[in-house]
């Protein structure tokens, strides 16, 4: 959280562990040269995808690359089928896509990057330039290890050489493990796992910029408490345990913020919005001036919602964790200074992001198209599915558009069979339209066809869709569709309003509509009627009593 703010949002999930980070002795399955590319099996459900570039680096004594190879080498020259190699997953799998892999492993600690495969001293881009850093590159490069390469995090500025010697020392120990597991083990076998999601945390995120780490348990606390004692004592103090019988999120506010994530909407507090739409190539976020109107000129209105709007996009970025192409649409500014300022805010909030991004700038039209690393699943693809009825579409069709489109199926499997009458089950708001207004548009069907046809609400079909439930004799399906007979008495749930007479109420049976008299006021109430007459489509009731 930044200034009370949610900001980055990490999940994991016991039964859907991430997999970024672990690494593998695979088996290449095939060889595509038309894709320069490889599919690994590495014991996951779907072999994972490895790109010419990513083939190509070296692992001595496992699986090692010749020399001479370049980004210019052709997939097939590089891994043959049925060839092991170690790989470590650099992309989570996307719905039918699998991992994406490579061989050029790193391993990360919590000052440094140990880079196995390459030759090269790296420094954290967010290190400021100067002595300090100049210094610090020049110490890596005397702790490394021979042939290894190491990249110095943000942590590492201000720290001691001893400190920097132990996580190297640390990281080059775990990887002469990692080495010597795969020259043991047959493909494909897992060898690393990165840290759960709390030690990651640890590792990753939490530095002197950070004032307060909450934990709301108390054997983790003591345990994370156990290794900054190791590795960063001074920042023991800053951990603090939760303890109290609300839950940690509900109190510091988060809560009502989770739950706004998947919103499509995002308003600002100035009363415009942004509206952020996904499709399988990009995300694009629109933004608009909703119900602020400004109280001077349009230019100066356009520009304050467009600052406010790329501070908010920046962190919508982070916290829903959008890769990718990100598209977004700006209200059109005339002014040149304009459109540099809310450039200018826009790259300065995406600094603050850890995951590597890029504002490719803006055209005469408003658009600015940005570029952020896509490395595990954004979090509306972690948190959501597609709609069963509309597959994601978000659209479905109209109740008259199903209708017509279920009576033309009927029609054709009506004209196969020599049955008389049928029983079909279809959504309650398709019903309506199939029957017609006092059933005319049923009993024209049944002309057409020359058979009986009984049409029974289902709400559990798709507007679209429709089920046979019963076929046979017309009197065999009329007792199978007419579940009640006049004089019974049941006890029904009155749903609503019936739309024929504003005083009575709606109830059903097995799908089977009850007008029930003067019953719209006991809506959501059980009572108990009287059948007093039975319709082809529906049949009519009255109150006897209300039940519990």
């Amino acid at each position: 959280m930044e200034q009370g703010e949610l900001v980055e949002l990490y999940i994991e999930r016991l039964q859907e562990q991430r997999l970024v980070g672990h690494i593998y002795k695979g088996r290449v399955a095939n060889v595509l040269p038309g894709m320069q590319a490889a599919f690994v099996n590495i014991g996951l459900q779907k072999n994972a995808f490895l790109y010419v570039d990513d083939a190509l680096e070296n692992i001595a004594g496992i699986d090692a690359t010749p020399e001479n190879f370049t980004k210019a080498s052709a997939i097939r020259d590089v891994v043959k089928q049925g060839q092991a190699v170690v790989v470590q997953i650099s992309k989570e799998h996307f719905g039918n896509k699998g991992a994406r892999i490579t061989r050029h492993i790193t391993l990360p600690g919590r000052l440094v990057v140990l880079m196995p495969t390459v030759d090269y001293v790296g420094i954290s881009r967010r290190i400021p330039r100067g002595t300090a850093r100049e210094e610090l590159k020049a110490l890596v490069d005397e702790l490394r290890p021979e042939g290894m390469g190491v990249i110095a995090r943000t942590m590492a500025e201000g720290c001691t050489r001893q400190e920097l010697k132990r996580d190297i020392d640390f990281l080059h120990h775990l990887w002469l493990s990692i080495r010597r597991k795969a020259k043991e083990s047959k493909a494909p076998a897992l060898l690393h796992t990165d840290l759960t999601l709390l030690y990651r945390v640890i590792r990753d995120s939490f530095d002197e910029d950070v004032t307060r780490l909450v934990v709301d348990d108390q054997a983790e606390y003591e345990a994370v408490r156990q290794l900054l004692a190791d590795i960063s004592p001074d920042l023991v103090e800053r951990v603090h345990l939760f303890s109290m019988d609300r839950p940690v999120f509900d109190f510091l506010g988060i809560e009502s913020q989770v739950e706004r994530i998947t919103n499509r909407r995002v308003w600002l507090k100035s009363g415009g919005y942004i509206v952020i739409d996904h499709t399988e190539a990009l995300t694009v976020i629109d933004v608009n001036t909703g119900k602020f109107v400004g109280s001077t000129r349009l230019a100066d209105t356009v520009l304050k919602t467009n600052l406010e709007a790329a501070q908010i996009i920046a962190r919508q970025l982070r916290l829903r964790n959008i890769g990718g192409i990100i598209v977004v649409d700006f209200i059109d500014m005339e002014e040149e200074e304009h459109r540099r300022q809310v450039l200018a805010v826009l790259s300065q909030e995406l600094s603050r992001d850890k995951t590597k991004s890029a504002v490719l700038g803006l055209t005469h039209l408003g658009l600015v198209e940005i570029t952020r690393q896509k490395v595990n699943q954004g979090l509306a693809e972690f948190l959501q599915k597609d709609c069963p009825t509309c597959g994601g579409s978000g659209k479905v069709l109209t109740e008259e558009t199903a209708a017509i489109r279920i009576e033309n199926q009927l029609r054709q499997f009506l004209s196969l069979t020599e049955e008389e009458a049928v029983l079909v089950a279809v959504h309650p708001g398709t019903a309506a339209m199939l029957i017609g207004v006092n059933g005319k548009s049923l009993e024209k069907l049944e002309e057409n066809t020359g058979k009986k046809i009984y049409v029974r609400g289902d709400s559990s079909l798709r507007p679209d869709e429709y089920a046979l439930v019963v076929s046979g004799t017309a009197a065999a399906v009329q007792s199978a569709a007419l579940p009640v007979s006049p004089g019974e008495i049941h006890t029904v749930l009155i749903e609503g309003k019936h739309n024929s007479k504003s005083g009575d109420g709606i109830a059903r049976m097995d799908g089977f509509v009850l007008q029930v008299a003067d019953a719209a006021p006991l809506k959501g109430t059980r009572v108990a009627v009287e059948i007093t007459r039975v319709y082809k489509t529906f049949a009519r009731a009255k109150l006897v009593s209300q039940a519990n």
